[in-house]
């Protein structure tokens, strides 16, 4: 091989080998299926990825829908579990919130400025609130129209560290 067959050789497969995609190992591991929720949060610390029910939590998951239920006569049934229970890591913890019609557990909107809010209060210009349809679920202030202006009027919701609304996700209890 002459040294500039090698040198071709060389560049060609370090130009081939930077167009792959390294892998992501973080993403490998919140993506396993199966994978123990909480040495996954443990490892990752932070993670704002929602993750769906996982039936091995049920137990757990319906302790802590007591605890931030204290009032429900029960807990939900097994049907309901996949579309309200909805996990993420903080602080090293797996945290559940369990989704209901004003029960977001999205990271919430904390923007003064809602185009919802402005639209609905130019329609009705003085009206002494702006619902939730108009302004969005995950909005952390509630508005009034003054002038067919939306005005801030106070906050609905106080946020944990990570943009949650706190009062809604609480730390999954230990086995």
């Amino acid at each position: 091989m002459t040294p500039r067959f090698t040198i071709g050789l060389i560049w060609s497969l370090g130009v081939a080998a930077a167009a792959l995609p390294l892998p992501d190992f973080d993403d490998h591991v919140r993506a396993a299926p199966g994978a123990d929720l909480a040495a996954v949060c443990a490892r990752l610390g932070n993670d704002d990825t929602i993750r769906d029910y996982d039936p091995s939590l049920r137990a757990r998951t319906a302790s802590a829908f007591r605890k931030l239920f204290p009032n429900a006569k029960d807990v939900p049934g097994e049907e309901s579990w996949p579309t309200q229970a909805q996990y993420r890591c903080m602080n090293g913890k797996v945290m559940v919130c369990f989704v209901g019609a004003n029960l977001p557990c999205a990271k919430m909107n904390a923007q003064r400025d809602n185009p919802g809010a402005d639209t609905f209060c130019r329609d009705n210009p003085d009206a002494g609130g702006v619902p939730a349809y108009a302004t969005g679920h995950d909005t952390t202030h509630a508005y009034r129209c003054r002038n067919g202006k939306a005005e801030a009027t106070g906050t609905t919701r106080q946020l944990d560290q990570r943009g949650f609304a706190r009062e809604l996700w609480i730390a999954l209890p230990a086995q």
